[in-house]
């Protein structure tokens, strides 16, 4: 495009990731990279699974993060040196894919400033989703899975381990709730903008008279606790339930009572675990996710209170976050941001960065009116 200013724009890219740079602390990723790399190459590593699939998950998310800013960067330089040698020889086809690659280079890096917006207390965690169907019916469940499955795209999309631990199915189609962990650094920063009420309008595949229906589906998300973490369970105040895996349409798919159920019987929360083989695995499993809910509680009464001493009245995360329309038009808006685009199906095949990153820059600025 004629009258670009190249050099203006590229010496903003540079500087943009110079200060990316510094609030990521890469020499600190490259030096835990380093670590982790000598940890997986112990012949050892493998005698304990769990600690083995942790410290591989971590080092694999801490690569692709490494990977994606030194990308980037790199792909700066390559295009300073295009534009010079396009300049230089007055060649009109390569600075207009300078052109191009700038666009493409613009969106990227403004996308990775995003994660410079996340300094809350656990945002630097990996995250547990858990997804529920509401109100409607059949349609409900079947979008509580569609959902389930947009975020695991989104996670497959970004080189993000995903472990399930419980799914519930429905009778019909479906589910009734899943819970799963996105193994990733700041996943639970990037992903608690998600936290909320989706609604889903569609003519019903389920309906025989082809109406049109509106359906629910919650979605929670919480950090994963770290051994530092002071969150104590006494054993006295659970409840523990064992039986047998199901799949879907209730089909058993283990012969032993390997499943396990916590219920904390203080705040009602119920949580599930049936991925792992023994039952010791599956209740450890389980555990994680109860203590991480409790914390989570712990912090929202917290917040509450201190929105109640202050009289806050400043917007907040509301119940109904997001729509999804699929008729009478397609459109899939955040009732928040005022983001939107008009192709569900991308967005349910796990192209919510969009979402996402306008969600985070929603949060902090409702976050800096709120300290004003």
């Amino acid at each position: 495009m004629a009258g670009t200013d190249y050099d203006a724009a590229i010496k903003q890219l540079q500087a943009t990731m110079y200060t990316i740079e510094q609030v990521l602390d890469v020499d600190a990723m490259r030096r835990e990279i380093a670590d982790l790399g000598e940890r997986v190459a112990a012949p050892d590593l493998w005698d304990d699974q769990e600690n083995a699939t942790r410290v591989t998950g971590r080092l694999s998310a801490l690569q692709g993060e490494m990977d994606r800013f030194t990308g980037l960067r790199s792909r700066i330089e390559d295009l300073a040196l295009m534009v010079e040698m396009a300049q230089e020889e007055g060649d009109a086809d390569a600075l207009a894919d300078a052109e191009t690659e700038l666009a493409r280079l613009q969106k990227s890096v403004e996308a990775l400033e995003v994660r410079t917006l996340l300094s809350g207390e656990y945002d630097a965690r990996e995250a547990i989703v858990t997804i529920r169907s509401g109100a409607g019916g059949v349609d409900a469940a079947d979008f509580a899975e569609t959902l389930m499955r947009m975020y695991t795209r989104w996670a497959e999309q970004h080189k993000y381990p995903v472990e399930v631990f419980d799914v519930s199915y429905a009778e019909e189609a479906g589910i009734k709730s899943a819970e799963f962990a996105i193994h990733a650094p700041y996943a639970y920063g990037t992903l608690s903008v998600e936290a909320g009420t989706h609604r889903l309008v569609r003519i019903s595949p389920f309906d025989n008279q082809g109406r049109r229906q509106t359906s629910f589906a919650a979605v929670e998300v919480v950090p994963v606790l770290e051994q530092t973490d002071e969150i104590e369970v006494d054993e006295n105040d659970l409840r523990v339930d064992v039986f047998r895996s199901g799949g879907p349409g209730g089909q058993s798919v283990n012969t032993t009572d390997s499943a396990v159920r916590l219920t904390h019987l203080p705040t009602g929360i119920v949580v599930s675990c049936q991925n792992e083989k023994s039952q010791l695995q599956n209740k450890a499993s389980a555990m994680v996710v109860l203590k991480a809910k409790l914390l989570a509680k712990a912090k929202a009464e917290e917040a509450a209170l201190r929105k109640d001493l202050k009289g806050d009245v400043a917007a907040t995360w509301g119940d109904q976050m997001r729509n999804y329309v699929l008729n009478p038009y397609q459109m899939v808006k955040d009732l928040r941001t005022g983001f939107e685009v008009g192709n569900p199906q991308a967005v349910f095949d796990g192209d919510v960065d969009g979402f996402i990153e306008a969600g985070i820059r929603w949060r902090r600025g409702a976050e800096k009116a709120a300290e004003n």
